[in-house]
């Protein structure tokens, strides 16, 4: 038995990680000194009252609470695997909301709630709150998305929006995204993207062109992020494409 499956079936267990995992993602923030840039875009809309879709990559994930300003209602799209029972309930402590299944479509990957995330989804964008997706989670390819994302713009009717961030000190993992940890008393910077537009009867060809504009859109704002932290932008590179296929 994995170490993910013997902490998720042990509920104190699990609610400590998380209060700690919660807690070095504040230490990290309050100990770094962070700048934005692009921010005014969705500024724009948080001040209209306008919803998007929030699209990062899933090695990513760990500082994106910060990306969010307090009022405005997030909810995360996070998988019904063990290890998404970890990541929902730590994001829990930033109070963001939190929609458990995967944008796969029905059929495949046994469906793992997936028509239900995508009902949730629409009824919360709808309603004017807003979504956050990792297109390549949560198993990957890396940096390559899925199109579960433009699927929820067209039939939501709101933009996607990329974000991402670096920070100079921080860890690299060997897992599948390239996890990416920020130590404490650095520097960062959150970079945003520019709305992206799938509109309501985008399908076929053009559906998978809006999907490979976000991907372009999220790898640009990843290695701007990269390169103004000091890393060289190409160290981490999205899966090949044959491995994505």
């Amino acid at each position: 038995m994995g170490l993910v499956k013997r902490i998720g079936r042990s509920a104190p267990v699990r609610a400590v990680l998380c209060f700690l995992a919660a807690g070095y993602i504040r230490l990290v923030h309050a100990t770094s000194r962070w700048t934005v840039v692009g921010g005014d875009v969705p500024k724009r809309f948080w001040d209209e009252g306008q919803p998007f879709i929030l699209a990062f990559w899933h090695g990513r994930i760990l500082m994106m609470p910060y990306c969010w300003p307090k009022g405005r209602r997030m909810n995360m799209l996070i998988s019904r695997h063990r290890d998404g029972g970890l990541i929902a309930d730590t994001i829990a402590w930033f109070g963001l909301g939190v929609v458990r299944g995967s944008t796969a479509k029905p059929g495949r990957e046994r469906d793992k709630g997936a028509q239900a995330a995508l009902m949730e989804m629409i009824r919360k964008l709808k309603g004017g709150e807003y979504v956050g997706i990792t297109p390549d989670g949560p198993r990957g390819p890396r940096m390559r998305a899925s199109d579960g994302v433009v699927a929820v713009a067209r039939l939501a009717g709101v933009p996607v929006i990329a974000c991402s961030y670096a920070t100079k000190r921080r860890r690299v993992l060997s897992s599948w995204d390239r996890f990416t940890i920020p130590l404490p008393f650095t520097r960062g910077v959150f970079v945003w993207g520019r709305p992206i537009d799938v509109p309501a009867g985008t399908k076929g060809e053009a559906l998978d062109a809006a999907r490979l504009k976000v991907e372009a859109e999220l790898n640009a704002v990843t290695r701007e992020a990269d390169r103004l932290a000091g890393h060289d932008p190409h160290a981490i590179q999205p899966a090949a494409l044959e491995a994505a296929t």
